[in-house]
């Protein structure tokens, strides 16, 4: 049986092999996603000057008090189409996207369609 700490292990291994070749620049920033047992967190990150351009959590007011009892599929599109809106309003219009070693299902699928519905290109 595997342990939560080979799990974390694996997850760290797949982030480091994705990381090689997902970089995001002032033109194409990187778009991160993490996810924890209770929330989701997302941030659009410009690695040459080491800056977070915008963000968006399901820990925010505004997605919290909208998604009371709603579950984390749901909430993860919101947070996913925040995110969009932002990056959008400040000219972002594409972005890599790095899963952060997390397999891309669930809600981070989710996330990403939300944010490729909203109008952000990756």
């Amino acid at each position: 049986m595997i342990g939560v700490e080979e799990k974390r292990l694996a997850r760290l291994r797949r982030k480091r092999r994705v990381r090689k070749k997902v970089f995001g620049t002032g033109v194409r920033p990187r778009l991160c996603v993490f996810r924890s047992n209770r929330y989701i967190y997302a941030q659009i990150i410009d690695d040459i000057n080491g800056i977070t351009l915008a963000a968006a959590s399901s820990l925010e007011s505004e997605i919290r008090e909208g998604m009371v009892g709603q579950k984390r599929m749901n909430i993860s599109q919101e947070v996913g189409r925040l995110i969009a809106k932002r990056a959008l309003e400040k000219g972002i219009k594409r972005a890599v996207f790095d899963r952060n070693g997390f397999p891309y299902h669930g809600c981070i699928n989710a996330l990403a369609d939300a944010a490729r519905e909203e109008g952000l290109q990756f």
